[in-house]
């Protein structure tokens, strides 16, 4: 069952078991998770940061920049998310998609890069006890995928 739509849900932790047609947002960990759009089951991440996807709120509806191409699935599914709906995008050669990766790590590359020189003339900020015990967001996230 394709899926045309995605409602926003806003959310600490993402649930064990997402439900077709939601979008689930933490903001907390600046990341968003759904069912693909195709219907095939398979759970979409998409992290928000500058060089992954940019998240808008209009007070209703979500929309998600850029397109989701989901490559690594055997559907291959490619939409926007636009005002909550499902816009389908055109499939994409593996030379376009070889070439967007190759943007995406450039210029991840280039945040990294200019993040390290910033890093080095910051003083490092002691951690605290409750700190050093908390999970990460890695680990909550490795959790929750079942790794």
């Amino acid at each position: 069952m394709t899926i045309k739509s995605l409602t926003p849900q806003f959310v600490e932790s993402f649930p064990q078991k997402l439900e077709p047609g939601e979008l689930y947002l933490a903001m907390e960990f600046a990341t968003a998770a759904h069912l693909c759009a195709c219907g095939c089951g398979n759970k979409v991440i998409t992290p928000f940061s500058p060089t992954d996807w940019q998240m808008s709120f209009d007070g209703e509806t979500v929309s998600l920049k850029p397109s989701i191409g989901n490559w690594t699935f055997k559907c291959r599914s490619h939409y926007w998310v636009r005002s909550g709906r499902i816009e389908w995008a055109g499939n994409m050669s593996q030379e376009a998609i070889n070439a967007g990766r190759k943007r995406d790590a450039e210029a991840k590359a280039q945040v990294q890069s200019s993040r390290s020189v910033q890093n080095v003339v910051r003083e490092p900020t002691p951690l605290t006890h409750e700190q050093t015990e908390a999970p990460s967001f890695i680990d909550k996230l490795k959790k929750w995928l079942g790794f």
